[in-house]
């Protein structure tokens, strides 16, 4: 996995990600079904499926838009990571450091050497 591309692995997260959430979603919609069969009342049993439906509804459109969220950045990473290698670098060449003549250092310390005197 060291040497995967990331888009890859950013795709298998977001699968697992939504693997978990559907699991829990359905966890939640047994658990209001069940509510609704041990009901009393004909409308306690209702808004227990009501919410059972609507918690299946909700996971799967989060669910949805996570996918498509991963999917957006890995295909965003994959091109960005393709323009990179695409684009030649411009390499700088350095500019030559111009040195002093010595003729000149020399009578620069010369005039120093009077000025301290």
């Amino acid at each position: 996995m060291a040497d995967a591309d990331l888009d890859v692995v950013i795709r298998q997260l977001a699968r697992q990600l939504q693997t978990g959430l559907m699991t829990r979603a359905k966890e939640r919609r047994d658990r209001f079904s069940g509510l609704a069969a041990k009901a009393k009342g004909k409308e306690t049993g209702a808004r227990f499926k009501m919410m059972a439906k609507a918690t299946m509804e909700q996971a799967t459109s989060a669910a949805r838009r996570l996918q498509m969220s991963a999917d957006n950045v890995a295909d965003s990473y994959a091109r960005a990571m393709r323009l990179a290698a695409s684009t030649p670098v411009e390499v700088k060449a350095e500019k030559p450091v111009k040195e002093k003549p010595a003729k000149k250092a020399a009578k620069a310390k010369k005039a120093k050497a009077k000025k301290a005197k």
